[in-house]
Parts: C-alpha cells; structure tokens; sequence
C-alpha cells in the first residue's frame, strides 16, 4: 500500500447529549489521534476536519455532524472532495456491539453488522470493501434494547479501561496508515 492521502473517519452523534455514549467511540479516537498529532479542528461542510501527518501520509481526519444514520453523506462527500482513489485510502472507526467490551478489530471489509453508521457509508458510496477498526462495546442489553444500551452512557468499570481502549484505536490507524491492513490485523485483533 503506497498511499499518501488518507480520510479516517470517526463515527459518532454530535452534541453534548450524546458525547459520553457508547456510540460515539469512534469520536473520542479520532479526538485523540488529533490531539497526538497536534491537530487543530475545524467546522466545515458535513463534519469537523482535521489535517494531520504521520511520516509522510497526509491523513483528513473526520467527525460527521449528519449523526450516526446519516454517516455516508459526509464520507462521501469528502470523499470525493480529496479526490481519493480507492476505498483503502476511506478508514472508518465504528463502535461494535458483536465485540466483546475492550476488544479490537480490524477488517478489510464486510457488512454492516447491523451498525447503521456503516449502512449509510455502504448505500452512500455502493461498495463494502472499505476498511474499519470496529471497537468492542459489548451487548450487555436485553433484546429490544439495542438503541437504549448504545447511546447509553459507559459504566464506571468501562470508564477505567477506556482510556487504553481509545489509545489502542488510535495505535490501529497510526499503524493502518503507515502499513497497511495486513499487519494492522496480525498485531491488534484481539482474539
């Protein structure tokens, strides 16, 4: 992989409401990777961007505000505004709820799981072979109560591991982006 320009993108909801959620895991890594990095954000069009490097790659790091459903819209849009040219150059960070808590992955591709982030990114761009970290949240939930358990807030046992999980995250796009899928996979998915 010999790509100079990337767009990661963290998934999430906007606003106060829902910063502390489980769903919006995908926020607190990009925020971080930023903050490593010493990025600045910026509100534009459909998100905030930021620009950051890594040795060399140029990385356009995004946080939609269209909220989570609506996740295609912006990446498509910035998409198409860097002008990339394949799907490997789109790194989605996705909360999972088929992930244990504390659990990592990396895939290639794949569907949506469900996640309906991800069915917008996939009907908005037509394709599933775009890359994802997908961050265990658990399913600690009683059937039907899904929504309630996602954009519930984290419980206190969770709050003391996430700071190891989000940095973990960012390790994964630090890594995606400098050596690609492959290796990513073979260090950080956590069995």
């Amino acid at each position: 992989m010999s790509y100079k320009k990337f767009l990661v993108v963290g998934l999430g909801n906007p606003g106060p409401k829902y910063e502390n959620t489980r769903h919006n895991i995908g926020f607190h890594v990009v925020d971080q990777l930023v903050e490593k990095l010493e990025g600045t954000w910026a509100d534009e069009r459909y998100g905030w961007v930021a620009e950051v490097k890594i040795k060399g790659r140029h990385i356009t790091v995004l946080k939609p505000s269209t909220y989570m459903n609506l996740s295609g819209k912006a990446v498509s849009y910035w998409g198409r505004k860097l002008k990339l040219e394949s799907p490997e150059q789109v790194l989605v960070v996705v909360d999972d709820v088929n992930l244990e808590f504390g659990k990592t992955r990396m895939r290639k591709k794949g569907s949506s799981g469900g996640h309906n982030g991800l069915k917008d990114i996939e009907a908005q761009m037509g394709r599933q072979d775009y890359p994802r970290i997908r961050i265990g949240i658990g399913s600690d939930f009683h059937s039907g109560q899904q929504v309630n358990y996602v954009l519930g807030e984290w419980t206190s046992e969770e709050r003391t591991a996430l700071p190891s999980l989000i940095e973990r995250g960012v390790e994964m796009i630090k890594s995606y982006v400098l050596v690609g899928a492959d290796k990513t996979m073979n260090q950080f998915n956590t069995r």
